[in-house]
């Protein structure tokens, strides 16, 4: 193995793979070359990271202990008790 040069699909520029990168690979058994440079691999991790937060979905639900509208995280079945934020603290 030896050092490659490959270009950046998103940024156009040119990057080293360096021989301790494809052995990291070979060792994770990853089949394919990188297409990003590592600045453009943390935006786009990032990028993932922030999307996902952002589209969190909320429930809006009446507290099983003091009848209080308030939103939830997660999809209530109707199994388990919900509780407001102050509700659940208290408990």
């Amino acid at each position: 193995m030896q050092d490659k040069t490959i270009l950046c699909k998103d940024c156009g520029n040119e990057f080293i793979w360096t021989v301790q990168e494809q052995e990291f690979y070979a060792e994770k058994g990853f089949q394919n070359e990188p297409a990003r440079c590592m600045t453009c691999r943390r935006a786009r991790k990032q990028n993932s990271f922030n999307r996902e937060r952002g589209e969190r979905q909320l429930y809006t639900v009446n507290c099983s202990s003091c009848g209080a509208e308030t939103q939830v995280p997660f999809k209530p079945t109707g199994i388990r008790p919900v509780y407001c934020r102050d509700c659940f603290q208290n408990r």
